[in-house]
């Protein structure tokens, strides 16, 4: 019986593959929240998160949550919060012109579906670039860029991840007498489950773009102490084309992936 308890909450376990994994989703939602208060840095704090998610989808849940958070917080602290600033300036300015529209009549009042439309690129290019930014180094034009090929590369998830980001802050104001709840939800659990949902979609999509690891996390190293990576694509002087890569692009990332040992 000892043996039967030792083998269902050991960390090898599903069971405690579980438990890990959902440690991290709290203490990384709690991270969050809490390096989130002064506003400003949002844009850091959800960068730092999804470094977090993605270090663990990599590692197979073998990461400190703590340590990971701070890393990320720190090295994308700069862009995360310029992109966090222009977010918010372009909000306020969208806001406005909606109010304007709506109180206009005519051609004028027709202008706010344009800004609605605006402010679903907004979010989906959101969505991808706080990742994506974790994710690689590189400047802040082509992040973005990249951005917008990755959610244009694979529309189903696209769609999958606009859903999970929008529906759960829909319904949270969908009922004020449930938003207490929803609060708690969203302070312990919400963001974490959203940054890990994201880093499982993308993971597979980023993957022959970034440093191989081993199954702990670690970067593989070649025999100069340089790491190894799967393709440089994304570090190259041009970045990919949003249009999609095609059937031999694929076929040579994994042609080069197989000499790689993966």
């Amino acid at each position: 019986m000892n043996e039967l308890i030792g083998s269902l909450i050991s960390n090898d376990s599903r069971f405690g593959k579980l438990m890990t994994k959902l440690g991290i989703i709290i203490i990384g939602n709690i991270l969050f929240v809490l390096f989130s208060l002064p506003v400003v840095t949002i844009g850091a704090s959800w960068a730092a998160l999804s470094h977090v998610m993605l270090k663990a989808q990599r590692s197979n849940g073998v990461t400190n949550p703590f340590k990971q958070f701070w890393i990320g917080f720190k090295s994308n602290f700069k862009q995360a919060t310029v992109v966090w600033l222009i977010t918010l300036l372009l909000v306020v300015i969208g806001y406005f012109n909606v109010r304007i529209c709506l109180s206009a009549t005519g051609f004028i009042a027709n202008v706010r579906y344009a800004v609605y439309a605006l402010g679903v690129i907004l979010v989906i290019v959101l969505i991808y670039l706080f990742p994506v930014m974790a994710a690689f180094e590189n400047t802040l034009p082509k992040l973005i860029h990249n951005s917008i090929y990755f959610a244009l590369h694979k529309p189903g998830k696209l769609i999958v991840l606009l859903f999970f980001h929008v529906f759960p802050l829909v319904l949270t104001y969908s009922d004020p007498q449930t938003m207490p709840l929803y609060a708690f939800l969203w302070t312990f659990f919400g963001f974490g489950a959203i940054a890990m949902l994201t880093a499982r979609l993308l993971v597979p999509e980023f993957k022959p773009y970034l440093p191989l690891v081993d199954e702990y996390g670690d970067f593989v190293l070649d025999e100069n102490g340089n790491k190894m990576k799967a393709d440089a694509l994304l570090e190259n002087e041009e970045a990919p084309d949003a249009s999609g890569i095609s059937e031999k692009s694929e076929a040579e990332i994994l042609e080069e992936m197989k000499k790689l040992g993966m």
